[in-house]
């Protein structure tokens, strides 16, 4: 266990409204990796917190500044996804795209992060720098299927300044058939929460200074003793 770990928080938002599908199953064996790490994690359905769409803020937002929608998001958004150090978004593929609950998560943040809120700097800033990473459970075994989510968790990631750390597709139909996917995406996704905040990202800029090298050289044998 990497004692640098215990105090990082991981928040897993599970984006689809079957408890024990398939993204579910993703889901709890990110979360399995991570406690293996010594991460404290949260795992969370989104629609336990979410229960209508992003409404217009001009028309919807109290004479305070806050949300007027009476449902459980700003307790998820603010007690356990700002407070997070690293999120992973865990959804079924809908019409090759996310599904409405996770789709509909990052709409309603702009309700706090928009300028008409009056503690939208402090929102943007705990909104930043995360790790993010991405499940996705589909029937299809089109490797197109996930590209569109794929772009946008990237654009997301890049937009907040957040490290798109890792994508785990699983294929499965029926409840937990995930787990009989020939290419073991729970083994991976378990491995991605093991290693959400010690996986190395690098997203190199034309301009970045940077080694030759990826990895550090590994230690002759005779070094290692010496």
């Amino acid at each position: 266990m990497d004692s640098m770990n215990k105090a990082l928080k991981l928040l897993i938002l599970v984006g689809s409204p079957r408890r024990n599908g398939n993204s579910a199953t993703l889901a709890e064996a990110v979360g399995r990796g991570a406690e293996e790490a010594g991460t404290d994690v949260t795992i969370s359905f989104i629609d336990d917190y979410i229960s209508t769409f992003l409404r217009d803020c001009r028309t919807c937002r109290l004479s305070d500044g806050e949300c007027a929608i009476t449902d459980n998001f700003r307790t998820l958004f603010f007690d356990d996804f700002l407070a997070a150090d690293g999120v992973v978004f865990c959804s079924p593929v809908y019409w090759y795209g996310l599904s409405a609950q996770t789709k509909s998560f990052f709409d309603r943040t702009f309700c706090y992060y928009a300028a008409s809120y009056p503690d939208s700097a402090q929102v943007i800033e705990q909104m930043s720098r995360k790790r993010i990473g991405l499940v996705l459970a589909s029937e299809e075994t089109y490797p197109g299927a996930s590209l569109g989510i794929i772009h946008q968790i990237q654009e997301y990631s890049r937009y907040t300044h957040s490290e798109f750390i890792g994508v785990v597709r699983g294929i499965g139909n029926s409840r937990g058939e995930v787990a009989g996917d020939p290419d073991s995406p729970v083994l991976s996704a378990e491995r991605l929460g093991r290693e959400i905040f010690g996986r190395k990202y690098s997203d190199f800029r034309l301009d970045t200074e940077r080694s030759g090298k990826v990895w550090p050289a590994k230690l002759s044998r005779d070094e290692r003793k010496s």
